[in-house]
C-alpha cells in the first residue's frame, strides 16, 4: 500500500517507463499474436494495459483522459504506445494536482472489497506487471525482441559483457 504520492510516483515512474519500453517493441502485425482463439491476443493484452489505468480508478474521484474501455483494440502499435504515454501522463498530472497524501488513505469498494486508494495504487502497478509478463510470451512467440525489465533479457546479457543462461 503506498501512503504517499511521492512513494507512488516514483514506483510508477520506473514501471510506467518499462511498460512503454515493452509496448514500443510491438509491432502491427504482432498485435495479432494469440495463445488460443479463446484468449486475448497481444494486441488485447497491450490495449488493456493502456484502458485499465482509467478503468482501475474509476471508482476515485481522480478525474483524467484515458481510454476508459478495451474494446475494440487498435490496429496500430504506435497509437498503442502514444495512447499508453498520454494516459500514463494525464493520470500522473491530475494526481499530482488533485490529490493529497490523505486521499491514498481514503477506502473505496473495488471487486468487492473495501480497500484505501493507496492500495488500488499498489494494485494498478501489479496489474500492470501481471499483464506486462503475458505480453512477452506472446512477444517471444511473434518473433519480437523482449526488453529486460527487471533485469537482462536473453537478448541484452551481451550489453553488460555477460553470457544469457543456459536455455
Amino acid at each position: 500500500m503506498f501512503i504517499t504520492i511521492d512513494h507512488f510516483l516514483k514506483s510508477w515512474e520506473y514501471e510506467a517507463g518499462m511498460t512503454h519500453k515493452l509496448l514500443s517493441n510491438l509491432t502491427d502485425d504482432s498485435l495479432k499474436q494469440e495463445i488460443t482463439t479463446e484468449n486475448w491476443t497481444l494486441g488485447s493484452l497491450a490495449w488493456h494495459t493502456v484502458a485499465s489505468i482509467r478503468i482501475i480508478l474509476s471508482n476515485t474521484n481522480l478525474a483524467f483522459d484515458a481510454p476508459s474501455k478495451d474494446w475494440p483494440v487498435p490496429d496500430s502499435a504506435q497509437f498503442i504506445v502514444d495512447s499508453y504515454q498520454q494516459a500514463s501522463a494525464s493520470f500522473i498530472q491530475s494526481l499530482k494536482t488533485q490529490w493529497i497524501d490523505r486521499n491514498l488513505e481514503e477506502r473505496i469498494n473495488f471487486l468487492g472489497q473495501d480497500i484505501p486508494i493507496g492500495s488500488l495504487l499498489l494494485f494498478l502497478i501489479q496489474h500492470q506487471n501481471h499483464h506486462r509478463g503475458q505480453m512477452t510470451v506472446l512477444m517471444r512467440q511473434s518473433g519480437l525482441t523482449v526488453p529486460g525489465i527487471y533485469g537482462p533479457s536473453k537478448e541484452e546479457w551481451a550489453n553488460f559483457g555477460m553470457e544469457a543462461p543456459k536455455m
